[in-house]
């Protein structure tokens, strides 16, 4: 049995037809799918470009291929495009009707694909990577309609959830609180990070392990909306600095609101400590920055479970992140704080200053880190894949059987 899966990352296809990514999930990614499933089918966003930078990553192969949809960034480009989308959705989930499909959500592919396969009739999995409650809350998003997002986005994960065969979700509790799956239905807990052995450091970081000057903070997340809160660490690196703390800031991720966040740094008098990165491709080039850093950090307004931030914690890195998602599965009590510039600065402030904080901090989270190991994780993915293609396999047998029955079979 194939299966396709609706994701919201956008890809990159290069004129000789190869598919390319510039951060995560690359070949390597869907590899996972492949002891369930014969062929992976991606139907994501894609544009169309020249030639891919030396850093991308490949992702299509003799097993996976992509179910191409127009290619748009925000709600603007979507609503211009959005008979295109729909289109393209419906028309690669028509021509593959006995696929096992899988929505990663929320999204707006995730949406589209949802309601193409209610009208068919098809059922399907649900990966749950985030919360759209938090990702349009106040602060986290801009946008004019925003609060009228958040409560379409919301109330149509609920229904996602209550509607799908399996649900598998990357937090152990946070995301099932607020979006239960139906009564009976199999739910599953997992990760979607990818961590072999090549993730992990040997041993976590000591008292005598230095921390500069500077004191060297690493964050990463994208530029492309504020819900990951790089505007909030800026001000409290800002306020680190103005209060004595030899401080620097890399930040990995790359969006439209890398410009302002420049800007701000440049008016916060903070040009010369904070250093944009753009996009890394996942593995050695992201793992080099978080060896060199003493601290990540994670001020997040929402999220699901933070792979940069698991990542991080197998590189026996401390972590500071706020109460939001699945952070508080991860993180120990002194590693939380509270939302706002003030508190995290004086979090960041007391990490600088305590060794013993620090390697308390890292041997935490190198422990917490190695139950994400993948040997760890795929058994629980494999039963959910197991759920859905069992579910679908019901399905596809009920369609050929009443083709069957039609033709006189």
């Amino acid at each position: 049995m194939d299966l396709t899966i609706a994701l919201e990352h956008r890809f990159a296809r290069t004129r000789d037809g190869a598919v390319w990514t510039p951060t995560s999930l690359s070949r390597r990614s869907w590899t996972r799918y492949l002891g369930a499933f014969e062929r992976v089918r991606l139907l994501a966003r894609v544009d169309h470009i020249a030639e891919a930078r030396p850093d991308w990553l490949r992702v299509d192969s003799d097993r996976v291929e992509m179910a191409p949809v127009p290619h748009y960034v925000g709600p603007a480009q979507y609503l211009a495009r959005w008979i295109e989308v729909e289109h393209a959705v419906r028309a690669a989930l028509a021509s593959h009707p006995h696929d096992a499909v899988i929505l990663r959500v929320p999204g707006t592919i995730g949406g589209v694909a949802a309601r193409a396969l209610r009208a068919e009739r098809r059922r399907f999995g649900l990966e749950v990577v985030g919360d759209p409650w938090d990702v349009f809350a106040p602060g986290a998003s801009d946008h004019a309609l925003r609060a009228a997002f958040r409560w379409l986005a919301t109330s149509q994960l609920r229904r996602l959830c209550l509607e799908s065969c399996a649900n598998l979700y990357v937090t152990a509790a946070a995301l099932q609180r607020r979006y239960p799956p139906a009564s009976g239905a199999p739910s599953f807990a997992s990760s979607d990070v990818e961590l072999g052995d090549d993730a992990f450091v040997d041993a976590p970081r000591t008292t005598e392990s230095p921390a500069g000057p500077p004191f060297r903070i690493v964050h990463v997340g994208t530029l492309a909306a504020l819900y990951k809160a790089p505007d909030l660490l800026i001000r409290a690196v800002a306020r680190c600095a103005r209060d004595g703390l030899d401080v620097r800031l890399a930040i990995l991720g790359d969006g439209r609101h890398r410009p302002a966040l420049a800007a701000l740094s440049e008016r916060l008098g903070i040009g010369g400590r904070v250093v944009f990165l753009g996009h890394l491709p996942s593995g050695d080039a992201v793992r080099r920055e978080l060896d060199s850093a003493h601290l990540f950090v994670l001020p997040s307004h929402q999220e699901g479970m933070p792979r940069a931030m698991i990542e991080a914690m197998a590189r026996a890195l401390p972590c500071l992140g706020t109460r939001v998602g699945g952070i508080p599965e991860l993180l120990s009590r002194p590693a939380l704080v509270d939302a706002g510039d003030r508190a995290l600065a004086r979090r960041i402030a007391d990490i600088a200053r305590d060794p013993e904080l620090r390697a308390d901090l890292s041997r935490r989270n190198l422990t917490r880190a190695r139950e994400f190991h993948e040997r760890t994780l795929q058994p629980t993915r494999e039963r959910f894949y197991q759920e859905v293609a069992a579910a679908t396999g019901i399905r596809s047998d009920a369609h050929a059987n009443g083709a069957a029955h039609a033709t006189g079979a």
